[in-house]
């Protein structure tokens, strides 16, 4: 069994039709994690040649754990898999923790590396929108605090965005493209954290709850 996401065609001179991606049931986190982005790619208009490819197999690895998978590109269906391949087209060794960087020089065939690259680089959505769509997604989550504010300074000074309504709150400071990267899922809550370019508010409870609220959007759980 497989978990299918058909995404619909794009208006412009590159889109071909809709693109369809397909992870296993029970996915690893990096099958989730490529499928959650290769879909923002597809929903964004973006790397449409790439993701109509007729035939690929890029094989991904994580720098520093041993998480590995396999995208299958086959005519606008994507397949995303866990392990690799005896003879992949390419193999690239990546940062999960900075957008899939590559972590050394890919392997194999350099376009089709290149390409996948390219589908697995989205456009990160606006701050405010990226809020908005994790606040949707993290309102499920039990434990969720009440409000969410977000806070960033732009060129008139502070702006902030409160969603929810409530007693409790919870909030997160930083610049618009950190806001935008972790609330989007582009980026861990964890790990940009640990980079102290990221300010919060509340308590090590709602810090646990919030950090599963960033998990379930980063991963399309």
């Amino acid at each position: 069994m497989t978990e299918t996401t058909t995404v619909p065609a794009v208006s412009g001179a590159e889109a071909a039709g809709e693109v369809v991606i397909r992870i296993e049931d029970d996915a690893t986190p990096l099958v989730r994690l490529i499928g959650r982005t290769l879909r923002d790619s597809a929903r964004a208009g973006h790397a449409l040649p790439v993701l109509h490819k007729a035939a690929a197999t890029v094989a991904i690895r994580s720098h520093d754990t041993p998480q590995a998978a396999t995208i299958t590109f086959g005519g606008g269906v994507v397949a995303v898999s866990s392990g690799v391949p005896d003879e992949p087209d390419a193999a690239i060794t990546v940062d999960l923790n900075a957008r899939f960087a590559p972590a050394e020089a890919p392997a194999g065939d350099a376009e089709f590396a290149a390409d996948a690259l390219f589908a697995l680089s989205p456009p990160v959505p606006g701050w405010q929108a990226a809020a908005e769509h994790f606040w949707t997604a993290a309102r499920s989550v039990q434990g969720i605090p009440d409000v969410l504010v977000a806070v960033t300074e732009g060129p008139e000074g502070l702006e902030q965005v409160v969603l929810g309504e409530g007693s409790t709150q919870y909030l997160i400071a930083g610049a618009p493209e950190t806001l935008a990267g972790v609330f989007s899922g582009a980026d861990d809550l964890l790990a940009v954290l640990s980079t102290g370019v990221l300010g919060v508010q509340g308590t090590l409870s709602q810090l646990s709850v919030m950090v599963g609220a960033s998990w379930k959007v980063r991963y399309d759980v």
